[in-house]
Protein backbone atom coordinates (compact mmCIF):
# COMPACT_ATOMS: atom_id res chain seq x y z
CA UNK A 1 0.00 0.00 0.00
CA UNK A 2 1.21 3.51 -0.77
CA UNK A 3 1.24 5.59 2.41
CA UNK A 4 3.11 8.88 2.03
CA UNK A 5 3.84 9.72 5.65
CA UNK A 6 5.00 12.73 7.66
CA UNK A 7 8.67 11.91 7.06
CA UNK A 8 8.24 11.97 3.27
CA UNK A 9 6.16 15.13 3.56
CA UNK A 10 8.91 16.86 5.56
CA UNK A 11 11.71 15.69 3.25
CA UNK A 12 9.89 16.98 0.16
CA UNK A 13 8.93 20.25 1.85
CA UNK A 14 12.57 20.88 2.81
CA UNK A 15 14.09 19.71 -0.50
CA UNK A 16 14.69 23.18 -1.95
CA UNK A 17 16.12 24.54 1.30
CA UNK A 18 18.42 21.50 1.37
CA UNK A 19 19.54 22.28 -2.19
CA UNK A 20 17.99 19.12 -3.68
CA UNK A 21 14.76 20.00 -5.51
CA UNK A 22 12.86 17.03 -6.88
CA UNK A 23 13.19 16.11 -10.52
CA UNK A 24 10.04 15.26 -12.46
CA UNK A 25 10.30 13.03 -15.49
CA UNK A 26 7.64 13.05 -18.21
CA UNK A 27 7.37 11.69 -21.75
CA UNK A 28 5.38 12.79 -24.75
CA UNK A 29 2.88 10.51 -26.47
CA UNK A 30 5.71 9.61 -28.87
CA UNK A 31 7.97 8.72 -25.95
CA UNK A 32 10.20 11.82 -26.06
CA UNK A 33 11.52 12.16 -22.46
CA UNK A 34 11.84 15.34 -20.42
CA UNK A 35 13.14 15.93 -16.91
CA UNK A 36 12.71 19.16 -14.96
CA UNK A 37 13.48 20.37 -11.45
CA UNK A 38 10.33 21.21 -9.49
CA UNK A 39 10.79 23.03 -6.22
CA UNK A 40 7.16 22.74 -5.22
CA UNK A 41 6.67 18.96 -4.97
CA UNK A 42 4.61 18.17 -1.87
CA UNK A 43 2.60 15.36 -0.35
CA UNK A 44 -0.99 16.16 -1.36
CA UNK A 45 -2.55 13.13 0.32
CA UNK A 46 -1.58 9.71 1.62
CA UNK A 47 -1.31 8.38 -1.94
CA UNK A 48 -0.68 11.52 -3.95
CA UNK A 49 1.81 14.27 -4.65
CA UNK A 50 1.35 17.72 -6.10
CA UNK A 51 3.46 20.47 -7.58
CA UNK A 52 2.85 23.93 -8.95
CA UNK A 53 3.54 24.16 -12.68
CA UNK A 54 4.33 27.74 -13.60
CA UNK A 55 6.51 27.33 -16.70
CA UNK A 56 3.76 26.03 -19.02
CA UNK A 57 6.39 24.32 -21.17
CA UNK A 58 7.14 20.77 -22.26
CA UNK A 59 6.40 18.88 -19.05
CA UNK A 60 2.86 20.26 -18.95
CA UNK A 61 2.33 19.36 -22.61
CA UNK A 62 3.73 15.88 -22.01
CA UNK A 63 1.27 15.31 -19.15
CA UNK A 64 -1.59 16.24 -21.49
CA UNK A 65 -0.36 13.57 -23.91
CA UNK A 66 0.88 10.92 -21.46
CA UNK A 67 0.01 11.01 -17.75
CA UNK A 68 2.78 8.60 -16.64
CA UNK A 69 5.42 10.47 -14.58
CA UNK A 70 8.23 9.79 -12.15
CA UNK A 71 9.36 12.08 -9.34
CA UNK A 72 12.94 11.62 -8.14
CA UNK A 73 14.08 12.75 -4.69
CA UNK A 74 17.65 12.27 -3.48
CA UNK A 75 19.30 13.77 -0.43
CA UNK A 76 22.38 11.90 0.81
CA UNK A 77 22.73 14.39 3.69
CA UNK A 78 19.44 13.12 5.14
CA UNK A 79 19.95 9.43 4.36
CA UNK A 80 20.35 8.59 8.06
CA UNK A 81 16.83 9.94 8.71
CA UNK A 82 15.30 7.73 6.04
CA UNK A 83 14.46 4.05 6.37
CA UNK A 84 15.24 3.72 2.66
CA UNK A 85 18.63 2.81 1.20
CA UNK A 86 20.62 5.47 -0.59
CA UNK A 87 18.72 8.52 0.66
CA UNK A 88 16.67 8.49 -2.52
CA UNK A 89 13.14 7.67 -3.63
CA UNK A 90 11.36 7.44 -6.97
CA UNK A 91 7.61 8.02 -7.00
CA UNK A 92 5.89 6.55 -10.08
CA UNK A 93 2.36 7.56 -10.92
CA UNK A 94 -0.23 9.20 -13.11
CA UNK A 95 -0.47 12.99 -13.29
CA UNK A 96 -3.33 15.29 -14.10
CA UNK A 97 -3.49 19.03 -14.64
CA UNK A 98 -5.87 20.98 -12.41
CA UNK A 99 -6.56 24.49 -13.72
CA UNK A 100 -9.17 25.62 -11.17
CA UNK A 101 -11.02 24.65 -8.04
CA UNK A 102 -10.22 23.55 -4.50
CA UNK A 103 -7.50 21.03 -5.47
CA UNK A 104 -5.62 23.76 -7.37
CA UNK A 105 -5.96 26.05 -4.35
CA UNK A 106 -4.71 23.34 -1.99
CA UNK A 107 -1.70 22.61 -4.21
CA UNK A 108 -0.88 26.32 -4.13
CA UNK A 109 -1.16 26.34 -0.34
CA UNK A 110 1.26 23.38 -0.16
CA UNK A 111 3.77 25.19 -2.38
CA UNK A 112 6.70 26.64 -0.44
CA UNK A 113 6.83 30.47 -0.27
CA UNK A 114 10.03 30.64 -2.34
CA UNK A 115 8.21 28.98 -5.25
CA UNK A 116 5.03 31.03 -4.71
CA UNK A 117 7.10 34.21 -5.06
CA UNK A 118 8.04 33.10 -8.58
CA UNK A 119 4.35 33.16 -9.62
CA UNK A 120 2.88 36.18 -7.78
CA UNK A 121 -0.16 36.31 -10.08
CA UNK A 122 -0.88 32.59 -9.61
CA UNK A 123 -0.91 31.94 -13.34
CA UNK A 124 0.30 28.37 -12.86
CA UNK A 125 -1.67 25.17 -12.57
CA UNK A 126 -1.62 22.34 -10.08
CA UNK A 127 -0.27 18.99 -11.12
CA UNK A 128 -1.65 16.13 -9.03
CA UNK A 129 0.06 12.75 -9.12
CA UNK A 130 -1.65 9.56 -7.98
CA UNK A 131 1.29 7.45 -6.81
CA UNK A 132 1.30 3.81 -7.96
CA UNK A 133 4.62 2.77 -6.44
CA UNK A 134 7.63 4.10 -4.56
CA UNK A 135 11.11 2.69 -5.09
CA UNK A 136 14.49 3.05 -3.46
CA UNK A 137 17.40 4.07 -5.68
CA UNK A 138 18.25 0.36 -6.04
CA UNK A 139 14.86 -0.26 -7.64
CA UNK A 140 13.58 -2.09 -4.57
CA UNK A 141 9.85 -1.33 -4.29
CA UNK A 142 9.03 0.00 -0.81
CA UNK A 143 5.37 0.86 -1.49
CA UNK A 144 2.91 -0.27 -4.13
CA UNK A 145 -0.70 0.66 -4.75
CA UNK A 146 -3.00 -2.24 -3.92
Amino acid sequence: MVELDDLISRLLRDAVADGVPCLVGTASAAGEPQISPKGSVAVFGPQSLSYWERSHRSSQQHIRENPRVVVYYRNPARAAEMPYRGGALRFHGRAKIVESGPDRDRAWDLTIPLEQEKDPDRKGVAILIEVDRVEELSGNVVMRKD
